[in-house]
């Protein structure tokens, strides 16, 4: 894989990165995403993120989290309002990837919200964030899994 390939990847890595911790953000406090954003780049070094990419998911996902809600509640085993902030805001982003990011392979989405699980989350939280992400690729992926196999 060339460098900048690599660059590339590592970007839209680091604009999950932030993009998860500002949709909890929101989740908690429900501040204005432009409010958000705006702290976020002001503190902190952000020239090696994907800027197009973070601004996209932090503001996609809060605006459309209601539909990606309604994509994960009949793949969750217990109801959305008992999730663990952290896992919630990387199943809407992972959910929201699904979806609209047909580009991104779906093991992709499902390795990058693994990472922000163990990166953010509890000490099992990725597992659930897993199987979650899977069942729901099963839906909205099923051609591309079956290709997969």
């Amino acid at each position: 894989m060339s460098q900048t390939l690599q660059a590339a990847y590592a970007a839209k890595r680091k604009a999950r990165r932030f993009a998860v911790q500002g949709i909890y953000e929101w989740q908690m406090s429900h501040n204005p995403v432009h409010e958000i954003e705006a702290r976020t780049r002001a503190e902190n070094a952000m020239h090696k993120v994907d800027l197009n990419y973070y601004h996209e998911l932090l503001t996609q996902v809060i605006a459309q989290h209601e539909d990606l809600d309604a994509l994960l509640i009949p793949v969750l085993d217990r109801e959305i309002d008992a999730l663990d902030g952290v896992e919630l805001a990387t199943l809407r982003l992972g959910a929201y990837e699904l979806r609209d990011h047909l580009e991104i392979p779906y093991r992709v989405v499902l390795d990058e919200a693994i990472e922000l699980a163990k990166h953010f989350g509890g000490a099992d939280s990725h597992k659930y964030i897993n199987g979650v992400l899977d069942r729901l690729s099963s839906t909205l992926r099923s051609a591309e899994k079956q290709q997969a196999k």
